[in-house]
This record gives C-alpha cells, structure tokens and sequence, in this order.
C-alpha cells in the first residue's frame, strides 16, 4: 500500500472514530439535559442526573459542556427542549425491539423510526406489545479476569440480583434502584465495574444462529442507533459467540 493510500485510509479511520465520538456526546448530553429537567441540578439528590454526569465524565466530555447542558435543562440557559418516548417492534427473526429516544419533534422522530424499520425488515409494534418481554435492571460490566467469588461476596451484600458470564466479562445485574450502590460497593473493593447503565434485560431470547439472519438483525440495530434522536437501542436477539465472532469481522 502506497503512503498516500495509507494516509487516506487512516483519515478515513479517523473521521468515522471522531464521527462516532461525536454521536456519543450529543446522545450523553441530551441525557444529562433531560436529567438536570426532570430532577434539578443536585447530583446528591437527583441519582438519574448523578448517573448521567458519571457517564459523561466516563467519555471525557469537558466539564463545562456538562455543566451547560445542566443548566439548560433546568432553564438557566436557553435551549431546545427534549421529550423522552419509546418504541417498540420486531426486527427480522421476529426479535423484540425496544427504542428509546430524545426528541424534540415526536412525530418526526416517530416516522423515521418506522420507516428504519420497514426498510430493514422489521415492523412497529403497538405500546406494551414488546415491552413485556423486559425488565429493567442496574447492569455492571466487569473484567472476566476477576474472582467470581469474590465479585459474588461484595455484590451479593450490596444488592445484586444475578453474576453471569458474558464473553470476556461478568455481568452483574440489580434493581434500578440498588445500581448506584452496587457500583460504589464494588469500587470500594478494587473491583471497578468497565460500564455501568441501566437497562432493558430481555426474559426470553430469540436464537439466531446463521450468519445471514445476524446481519439481517444487526442491520436493523445498527440502523436505528444510528439515529441522532435515539439514546438505547434493546433486543433480545441470541447470536452464538462464532457466529457473531464472523458477522463482526466483516
């Protein structure tokens, strides 16, 4: 490969990294706004908001862009007012789909989202229709080269719900509620969890376990968390580690 091409390639790498990073701070500062609105500025008193800054800081989002979305949602500054909503529908393989967003248009965000999911194979379900088949869970992600008991020891005397192994990490899952405890809880012990959210953890699964159906399925994830509106996309989608090992490759 010749410098020039390798040059092109690499700004071509970049621009999709910066592209990426970019998309992730506009959705986390949507989030903090939303937060700062629905709870106040305290982060003491306002866990969604205290949760919402842990998650910025953790992008490296500068302080001060944090501290203005803070204030615009709780009008001290001027700007665009955003309104939570989710959707629900099935994707190919009639997997559950859940959406949820920030917008400040809902019926334009509705259509797009619809029409995302026509063009790539799946349809919008009716409010509740896909919902059912969730609960909402703290999660914690932490490295799979920890000691099982011990995670089980400090998590389990601070409200986790369930230890399981997910690739290369262990999964620890809480109420809502216990989330932020059970983080702190685990930091304490030197065990510091790689992510923290809360999220829609599927009851049941759909297997998917031929290469085509999982670009099929993940085409139509990608698509939707592609959208500027969208904050989680959540499914219930089962790829086999090989299967999802070749899709990724691609």
């Amino acid at each position: 490969m010749s410098g020039h091409s390798k040059w092109a390639t690499t700004k071509h790498r970049k621009a999709a990294v910066d592209k990426a990073r970019a998309k992730v701070f506009a959705k986390i500062i949507r989030q903090v706004e939303v937060a700062a609105r629905e709870g106040g500025s305290d982060l003491d008193s306002n866990p969604t908001l205290r949760t919402m800054f842990e998650k910025a800081r953790s992008a490296s989002i500068p302080m001060d862009t944090i501290e203005r979305a803070i204030k615009r949602g709780t009008g001290e500054l001027e700007g665009v007012r955003y309104e939570s909503i989710s959707y629900e529908g099935y994707g190919p393989c009639g997997v559950a789909i859940i959406v949820e967003c920030l917008t400040d248009n809902r019926n334009r965000t509705g259509a797009e989202i619809r029409n995302i999911f026509s063009k790539n194979g799946g349809s919008m379900a009716e409010p509740g229709a896909v919902a059912w088949q969730f609960a909402r869970k703290g999660v914690l992600m932490l490295p799979r080269a920890l000691d099982e008991d011990r995670i089980m020891e400090v998590a389990a005397d601070a409200g986790a719900e369930d230890l399981a192994e997910d690739g290369e990490q262990w999964q620890v899952t809480c109420a809502p509620g216990d989330l932020a405890g059970l983080e702190s809880a685990l930091g304490q012990a030197g065990m510091l969890p790689e992510s923290s959210e809360l999220a829609m953890v599927p009851t049941t699964t759909v297997a998917i376990d031929s290469e085509a159906d999982a670009r099929r399925v993940l085409r139509v994830l990608e698509a939707l968390d592609d959208h500027d509106d969208v904050q989680n996309v959540w499914s219930n989608f089962d790829i086999p580690d090989e299967v999802m090992a070749v899709v990724s490759a691609d």
